[in-house]
C-alpha cells in the first residue's frame, strides 16, 4: 500500500484517538485488560491463562499465535517451542543453545547476532534492553505456561512500536509446573529441569533450575547453559501481585562460517581444519564466542474489577554479555530499569485503555581487537558510555458497534533517545526520535469459533547500539582497528493486514484454520551486512524503499483412525516472504536473509497414551544471502525428515524419543548476509547432521 493510501486510515486512528475513542477489549469480543475465564487452572488476572488469553487474542484485528510449550514433548531450544507456527521463522545458527534467528515479517532478520525486531517480554514486562537490543538465548520455554505472539503492529504493549510485534512467555505458577525431567542425546546433549511450587488461599510460589550441556555436532560448537526463575504471588479481592526473580548463565562457542565447498566436504569443520589451519581467521586460535549472563527482577499489581481496573509493572535487570567474533571482542556490562502503568476499563460499548511505558539502561561497552594466536583480549580501540531511553503513551479502543462487530484502535506516541560518548576520544552522537504508531482495525465475529480482520497501522523502529556503533576491523592488522558512532534514521513500515482464524466445520475433527495476508512498504529499513569475511561491516538506512509482503498459514486438528481410541493429529505452518527493494541500488532485487517459502508440518498417530509420526521441515527454493542477489551464492533448498515418538504412561511419567535429519542431509541453517558477496567467500554455518535425542518427566 502506498503512503498516499496510508495516510487516510492512519489519520483516522489518531483522530479516533484525539476524540476519546481509547483502546481495548471486551468482555465478549475483545479484553486487552487482564481478565479472568472462569475453568483455566490457577489462571488469575496476571496470569491470566490460555482461555483468557485466547479471548484477549480474539478481540486483535490482525495476526496471533497462542502457543503452550508444554504440550511439545521437547524444549531443548527454542526452535522446539516456536516450531509449527505461522509468520515465526526461526533460523537455527548451529543448533545448540546458541543464538538463533528469530524473525517476524522481516524485522530485524539481518542483525547478527539477532538482537533487534521484535519486542521479547516476560510476563507481560519488556525483556529488551532500552536501546532495543536482547539477547535471545535468555528465554527459557520450559518455564513458560503459554506464549502470546502479536505479529506487527497488533503488539498491545505501549512497549512494542516494530514491524515484527511481540512475543510475551507467561510463566507457570504455583503448582502447575511440578516436574523433574532429564533429556539427552546426539552430540553431547544434556539437559534437566527441576522445578516445585506451592498454593495456599492466597498465596502461591514455585521455583524452576535448568541446566543444558552440548558438545556440538560442528568443531568448536559447544555451549553450555544454566537458568533459574521463581516467582510469588499474593492475591486479594479485587488484587494481585506477584514478585518474578531470574538468573541466566549462558556460554556458547561460535564456529563460525565456512565456505560452500567446505561446509559440502564436511558439515562439521570450521576455518582452521585441513588446509584452512593457517588461515588468518582460524577458529580455534581466535575462540569466537558469547558469554552473557543476567539477573532479573520484576514486580507486577493489579487492582479493580473488569469494568475498571490498573496494572502496574516494574523491573530491573542487569547484563554482563561479551560477544567475540574472530576479530573483536564487545564487552557490555549494562543496567536496565522500567515501568509500566495501565488503566483499562468499559464505558456503555467501549473498552478502554490508557497506558504509559518508560525504559532506561546505562550501558559501559568496550571494543577489544582479538589476538589472533589465543583469541585473548589485545587491544582496546573504543570504550563507550551508551544511555538510552524511551518514553511511550499509548491510547486505545474497541468499540462494539454490533454483537458480530468490533472496530479497534490505538495510538502510541514514542520519544526514543540514543545517547553515546566514546571516553577515549571525547567523540559523542546523541540521537533522539518523536514518533506516532497508529493502528485502525476491524474485527467481525459471525460466529464464536470464527474471527475475521482487517488492519491498517504504521511501525516504528530506532536502532539498536550495535547499529550505531561500528568498527573498521582487519585481520591481519589488529593496530589500525578503529570504531565511531553512525547516524540513522528512524525505520518505518506502513502496512495493511487481512486474514483470518476459527474451526472449519463442527465437531472433535473439525480442524483449526488461521490465515494472514500483510503488505508493508518500508521506508529507511535498517540493514545490517557483513565483510568479505563474515564479521560485521556496519548498518546503514537504505534509501531506495522496501517492500515486505507474505502469507501466514495454519492449520491443526486430528482425523479418525483404524480402531478404537485412535486418531492422527496434524499440524502444518505454512510462512511465505516476499521482501524487495522497490527502487535505489538494489531495485528489483530480493532483500537477503529471509526463506521465501518455509513449510512445518507433522502427523501424528495416537493411540491412548501413545503417539508416533514422521514430521518435516522444508525450504523449498533457495534464499539469497546478499542483496545483489549474485548467482551461486544462495542458500539451497532441504527438506529435513524427523521422527517422534511420545508416550504419556500415566498421570506421572511422560517419555520420548525424538529423530532429526533422519536423511543426513547436509544444509545451511543460516548464514552471514552482505550487500554483495562472491561464491568462495565464507557464508554458511552448516546445520545439524542425523541426530537422536531422547526424554523422560516426572510430574508430581
Amino acid at each position: 500500500m502506498s503512503a498516499r493510501h496510508a495516510r487516510t486510515p492512519l489519520a483516522l486512528a489518531l483522530a479516533l484517538t484525539a476524540a476519546g475513542l481509547t483502546p481495548v477489549q471486551a468482555q465478549e469480543v475483545t479484553s486487552l485488560k487482564p481478565i479472568t475465564v472462569s475453568g483455566d487452572a490457577q489462571a488469575t488476572p496476571l496470569n491470566p491463562g490460555v482461555k483468557a488469553e485466547r479471548a484477549r487474542l480474539d478481540g486483535v484485528a490482525g495476526g496471533t499465535n497462542l502457543i503452550e510449550p508444554q504440550k511439545e514433548t521437547r524444549l531443548a531450544t527454542l526452535k522446539d517451542a516456536l516450531d509449527y507456527q505461522p509468520g515465526l521463522v526461526v533460523q537455527e545458527f548451529f543448533g545448540g543453545l546458541d543464538q538463533p534467528r528469530l524473525n517476524i515479517r522481516g524485522s530485524g532478520i539481518q542483525s547478527n547476532p539477532v538482537n533487534r525486531g521484535v519486542l521479547l517480554m516476560q510476563d507481560g514486562l519488556p525483556l529488551n534492553e532500552a536501546d532495543g537490543s536482547f539477547v535471545i538465548g535468555f528465554l527459557e520455554p520450559r518455564n513458560a505456561r503459554l506464549i502470546s505472539v502479536r505479529r506487527g503492529a497488533n503488539a498491545l504493549s505501549p512497549a512494542a512500536t516494530t514491524l515484527g510485534g511481540e512475543l510475551d512467555f507467561q510463566s507457570l505458577t504455583a503448582t502447575e509446573g511440578d516436574m523433574l525431567r532429564v533429556e539427552g542425546g546426539s552430540f553431547g546433549r544434556f539437559g534437566a529441569q527441576a522445578a516445585k511450587g506451592f498454593r495456599s488461599d492466597n498465596l502461591d510460589g514455585r521455583l524452576s533450575v535448568t541446566h543444558d550441556k552440548y558438545d556440538g555436532y560442528r568443531n568448536h560448537s559447544g555451549s553450555e547453559r544454566t537458568s533459574l526463575q521463581g516467582n510469588f504471588g499474593v492475591q486479594g479481592d479485587g488484587f494481585e501481585n506477584r514478585t518474578y526473580l531470574s538468573y541466566v548463565d549462558l556460554d556458547v562457542d561460535i564456529p563460525f562460517v565456512v565456505t560452500r565447498s567446505m561446509m559440502e566436504d564436511d558439515p562439521t569443520s570450521v576455518i582452521g581444519d585441513g588446509n584452512t589451519a593457517n588461515h588468518p581467521l582460524n577458529v580455534y586460535k581466535r575462540d569466537p564466542h558469547r558469554t552473557s549472563r543476567q539477573f532479573r527482577a520484576a514486580n507486577r499489581t493489579y487492582w479493580g474489577t473488569e469494568t475498571l481496573n490498573n496494572t502496574f509493572g516494574v523491573y530491573a535487570q542487569n547484563i554482563d554479555d561479551t560477544f567475540q567474533d574472530p576479530l573483536v571482542s564487545t564487552v557490555t556490562d549494562g543496567m536496565t530499569y522500567g515501568a509500566q502503568w495501565q488503566l483499562a476499563g468499559i464505558y456503555r460499548s467501549i473498552d478502554y485503555r490508557v497506558a504509559l511505558d518508560w525504559s532506561h539502561s546505562d550501558m559501559d561497552r568496550d571494543l577489544y581487537a582479538v589476538n589472533p594466536q589465543n583469541g585473548s583480549k589485545l587491544r582496546r580501540f573504543g570504550t563507550y558510555d551508551l544511555q538510552a531511553e524511551n518514553r511511550n503513551a499509548l491510547l486505545g479502543f474497541a468499540w462494539h458497534v454490533a454483537p458480530q462487530w468490533t472496530v479497534v484502535g490505538d495510538a502510541k506516541f514514542t520519544q526514543a533517545i540514543r545517547d553515546a560518548r566514546e571516553r577515549g576520544s571525547g567523540d559523542s552522537l546523541d540521537q533522539d526520535w518523536n514518533y506516532v504508531s497508529p493502528k485502525l482495525g476491524l474485527v467481525w465475529q459471525p460466529a464464536e469459533d470464527q474471527r475475521f480482520f482487517i488492519n491498517v497501522s504504521r511501525s516504528n523502529e530506532a536502532p539498536t547500539y550495535w547499529e550505531i556503533i561500528t568498527n573498521n576491523a582487519a585481520a591481519n592488522n589488529a593496530s589500525t582497528m578503529t570504531s565511531n558512532l553512525s547516524e540513522l534514521k528512524l525505520q518505518r513500515a506502513d502496512t495493511v493486514e487481512i486474514g483470518g482464524e476459527g474451526r472449519l466445520g463442527a465437531g472433535s475433527y473439525a480442524p483449526h484454520w488461521a490465515l494472514t495476508l500483510y503488505h508493508s512498504d518500508v521506508k529507511d529499513e535498517l540493514m545490517s551486512v557483513s565483510t568479505a569475511n563474515g564479521t560485521a561491516a556496519g548498518t546503514y538506512n537504505y534509501q531506495g524503499g522496501t517492500r515486505h509482503r507474505g502469507i501466514e498459514l495454519g492449520l491443526n486438528g486430528s482425523l479418525p483412525a483404524p480402531g478404537e481410541g485412535t486418531a492422527f493429529d496434524y499440524r502444518v505452518a505454512y510462512t511465505f516472504s516476499d521482501f524487495r527493494f522497490k527502487g535505489g541500488e538494489y531495485a528489483g532485487n530480493r532483500i537477503a536473509g529471509v526463506p521465501r517459502h518455509l513449510v512445518s508440518a507433522e502427523v501424528l498417530y495416537r493411540v491412548g497414551g501413545l503417539r508416533f509420526g514422521p514430521n518435516v521441515r522444508w525450504m523449498p527454493s533457495s534464499t539469497e544471502t546478499n542483496h545483489a542477489n549474485t548467482p551461486n551464492t544462495q542458500q539451497d533448498s532441504y527438506a529435513l525428515l524427523g521422527f517422534k515418538v511420545d508416550y504419556q504412561i500415566d498421570k506421572h511419567w511422560q517419555a520420548y524419543v525424538q529423530g532429526d535429519n533422519l536423511t543426513d542431509e547436509t544444509y545451511a541453517s543460516a548464514f552471514v548476509i552482505r550487500n554483495t558477496a562472491g561464491a568462495t567467500d565464507p557464508t554458511f554455518l552448516p546445520g545439524n547432521g542425523r541426530s537422536v535425542t531422547a526424554g523422560v518427566t516426572y510430574k508430581f
